[in-house]
């Protein structure tokens, strides 16, 4: 252990040592800085953000939902950054490397722009006269990052900053900072210890990155009446999917329609999933509220839309047998997965390589996506929320499963198993947990 913090929470950060200094030793200490992994409200980040001086002047686009919300901060980026604008994305989880979460110019930023910032948050690098950013203030290892972020963006002087909600909305770290235009992805179960356990609750949560008099876009077909409620009630300007903005699939192409008019001839998105749709609808609605100070052409839009890439997204790998990235850890994620299945070619066998957290619906995603695979290898993700290799064999009994199950104490061996047993026209799905796609690429990493 690089750092031990026992009876040093209250200590200044100038009398901490060691100091660290690579990027591993700092995620090393911001984990274990504050007792809790996940702490809701705004009080701490918004203390040390003034500390900071932190006040952007570039407009802000955020992104909340249960899913798509990556999914539609890649789309925003790749059409932005296509217009020429300069872009700061903040997104997160990581898969791999923890800079996935900060880009600027499309670009991940390098360790020393993240380092530095956390230093600037920690006080090591201010003057007497300003003493410390953050003072007894104990930061989650997300707030941290948000800051750093924030910091990261301003001193590369960013156009636009497209920032993704880490859990709910309102009490969120990036919702210390006022967004130009929000946009709600969808809004279903998930992380119901934190939000509540209806979707009028976590509606309500999510409704919280709204401001008044800003544009407010939800692409859920179903918004829940806490969410439209409070969007009255604040008098941001609502819009919502199906009835100010939609899009119409035909043959090789589709229409989009919304406040602004119409966009014909427009290209499917290159991320893959029927879903992506209603994701690339709601993010031309984002770019043409803020057409005024983001103008976009045509162009800027197709090529957006042909070129936005995210991983473990219905990821398709190319090669035989074929190999399907996709994080799905809710069961709105896996039903949008079993649809995306559906509408591929069948196969003699479709192997999930299966892993996900205990404190997740793992019954809700079984559910929905058991009809379209023939075998299970379920297995024990890193970590210590991880769901064992038992406790999910023994979630799918429950529901019913026939296909054969395997158990496998970690996920590399359950994918090294399936990787044997797939044919060439076979189908290789790894689903459950952003650990349980991270552990498949770094196994394929070592292999490559």
């Amino acid at each position: 252990m690089l750092f031990d913090l026992a009876g040093e929470l209250n200590l200044k950060p100038e009398n901490r040592n060691p100091k660290p200094r690579t990027l591993d030793e700092w995620l090393h200490y911001l984990e274990q800085l504050h007792p809790q992994a996940i702490v809701m409200g705004l009080e701490r980040v918004l203390r040390v953000s003034g500390a900071l001086a932190l006040a952007p002047g570039y407009p802000i686009i955020t992104v909340g939902g249960t899913n798509g919300k990556g999914s539609c901060c890649a789309m925003l980026e790749a059409i932005l950054l296509h217009a020429g604008y300069r872009v700061g994305c903040y997104t997160s989880p990581h898969l791999l490397r923890y800079n996935e979460r900060v880009r600027i110019g499309g670009r991940e930023v390098d360790d020393a722009v993240l380092c530095a910032a956390f230093e600037r948050i920690e006080g090591a690098r201010l003057s007497a006269e300003q003493g410390s950013a953050r003072g007894d203030t104990l930061l989650t290892y997300f707030e941290f990052g948000t800051l750093a972020a924030m910091l990261a963006f301003a001193d590369a002087k960013i156009d636009v900053g497209i920032l993704e909600v880490g859990l709910g909305g309102r009490l969120d770290a990036v919702n210390a900072f006022d967004a130009d235009c929000a946009l709600v992805t969808s809004v279903d179960l998930d992380h119901q210890d934190y939000l509540g356990d209806t979707r009028e609750a976590i509606g309500f949560e999510k409704s919280g990155i709204f401001r008044a008099g800003r544009p407010a876009i939800c692409a859920d077909a179903d918004p829940p009446a806490t969410l439209l409620a409070h969007a009255r009630r604040i008098g941001a300007e609502l819009i919502l999917i199906e009835r100010d903005f939609g899009c119409v699939a035909a043959a090789g192409q589709w229409q989009y329609w919304g406040p602004r008019g119409k966009r014909h001839g427009l290209p499917y998105p290159a991320l893959r999933g029927a879903y992506q749709l209603a994701n690339a609808a709601a993010c031309l609605t984002a770019i043409d509220s803020l057409h005024e100070r983001l103008p976009v052409t045509a162009q800027d839009i197709r090529s957006g839309l042909l070129n936005a890439e995210i991983a473990a997204r219905f990821q398709v790998l190319p090669g035989r047998p074929q190999v399907i990235l996709d994080v799905a850890h809710n069961p709105q994620a896996a039903r949008a997965l079993a649809v995306s299945l559906a509408n591929l070619p069948k196969s003699a066998r479709t192997v999930a390589v299966f892993s996900m957290l205990k404190d997740k619906d793992i019954a809700g995603v079984v559910d929905a996506v058991k009809d379209r695979i023939t075998h299970w290898y379920a297995a024990t993700v890193e970590g210590p929320r991880a769901a064992s290799a038992q406790q999910l064999e023994a979630v799918l009994q429950r529901a019913g499963v026939t296909a054969p199950v395997r158990r496998f104490e970690d996920v590399g061996a359950a994918w090294r198993a399936a990787c044997q047993i797939a044919a060439e026209n076979d189908k290789i799905i790894v689903f459950g947990s952003f650990l349980t796609v991270a552990a498949v690429m770094r196994e394929r990493q070592r292999k490559a």
